[in-house]
């Protein structure tokens, strides 16, 4: 009764761009043979996203203490972008399109009525990445950015969510990702600094501490 209570007090997005999503959900049905790759992908591809940024750090050690701290930046602002995310998801309370269009063709399996739709947890994550390496290093952005286009894809193609749940993630992502990245920039560069000298030092840098030679 409660969760069927939630369900007919959430939003309902199909009027938005439900015929979109059915035009997208209908591309699935016909390409069977997708399927199963895109349902991997859409959950299994968040480990490119970590893989990326995980790149971002290895190169950042042979660059100074900024590109250090925006590389330790990167999960930080991701996470702060999904718990945004989430924050929205409870207050828009958009029911999944699984409920709303129930007779569409659907690859994915329809989760709780609690689970909202608006905007995708996937796709913040996709986009908050390709937002947080930007500062870092624009080719591994660029990356990111052709990935998350990929990840924001297969959440309609696989009817987990409606277009504009993609691109809200988009527009909550972005701007949060990378205001978090160039805080952390401005306000930690000095304490990463600090610890590149120190124990930590291997994992902060490669490159030589210059020392003073003693006097003759």
């Amino acid at each position: 009764m409660a969760a069927a209570a939630t369900a007919h007090l959430a939003l309902d997005g199909s009027g938005v761009d439900g015929s979109l999503f059915t035009s997208v959900t209908d591309f699935a049905r016909d390409t069977k043979w997708l399927n199963t790759p895109m349902e991997v992908w859409t959950n299994l591809g968040l480990g490119v996203f970590a893989i990326l940024m995980i790149a971002g750090w290895w190169t950042a050690r042979r660059r100074d203490p900024r590109a250090m701290t925006v590389a330790l930046a990167a999960p930080v602002a991701v996470l702060t972008a999904f718990a945004v995310a989430e924050v929205v998801k409870k207050l828009v309370a958009e029911v999944r399109p699984c409920r709303s269009m129930p007779h569409a063709y659907l690859v994915d399996t329809c989760p709780a009525p609690s689970d909202y739709a608006f905007p995708s947890g996937h796709a913040t994550v996709a986009a908050a990445t390709v937002a947080a390496l930007f500062l870092l290093d624009r080719r591994l952005s660029a990356v990111a950015a052709v990935f998350a286009l990929l990840e924001g894809f297969s959440r309609v193609y696989v009817g987990a969510h409606y277009p504009h749940d993609v691109l809200g993630s988009a527009a909550v992502a972005l701007p949060v990702a990378f205001l978090v990245s160039s805080a952390l920039a401005r306000w930690a560069t000095p304490l990463v600094g600090s610890l590149s000298h120190g124990a930590l030092r291997p994992l902060l840098t490669t490159r030589l501490v210059a020392t003073t030679a003693p006097a003759p």
